[in-house]
């Protein structure tokens, strides 16, 4: 007995059977995208303004960060790094989790996970820049930043 194969016609026209317009998938890629050039133009200015234009790594400290910290502009570029650099990151391991998690018990368990994971170094992180106070009450003034009124 012997098997066909039915091989289609290549000028047949397959329709596409998907949705129309942007879906979430579409929405992703294209985050992956722009956040991944803004997240390129983040990182490079943050490097090149601390260890090109500074001391390098050796004047990177407490006292650096502190007064780097003291300016918004600064808060809200490490800001910017913390949320885009988390969430491209999230993204992308949702896409891995996704592509080879084989049941849908373990990809929700998966991805529960790594959401709650995210989502709690966003807020520590943003806690952490937002009342960050170089100059604590009652600390040792030897180890202050030298901007620290003693």
């Amino acid at each position: 007995m012997t098997s066909t194969t039915s091989i289609p016609d290549p000028s047949t026209r397959y329709r596409r059977t998907g949705q129309r317009g942007l879906n979430s998938e579409m929405l992703s890629w294209m985050f992956m995208r722009a956040s991944g050039v803004l997240l390129v133009i983040l990182v490079f200015g943050h490097l090149f303004v601390n260890l090109w234009l500074g001391q390098g790594v050796k004047g990177i400290d407490f006292a650096f960060v502190g007064g780097k910290w003291a300016s918004p502009f600064w808060q809200v570029w490490d800001l910017l790094m913390l949320w885009l650099g988390l969430i491209h990151g999230g993204n992308g391991v949702r896409t891995i989790i996704n592509d080879y998690a084989r049941g849908d018990r373990l990809r929700l368990v998966l991805k529960g996970l790594l959401y709650f994971a995210v989502v709690v170094t966003i807020i520590l992180g943003t806690l952490v820049i937002f009342t960050f106070d170089p100059c604590p009450t009652g600390a040792e003034p030897s180890l202050l930043p030298s901007f620290c009124e003693g």
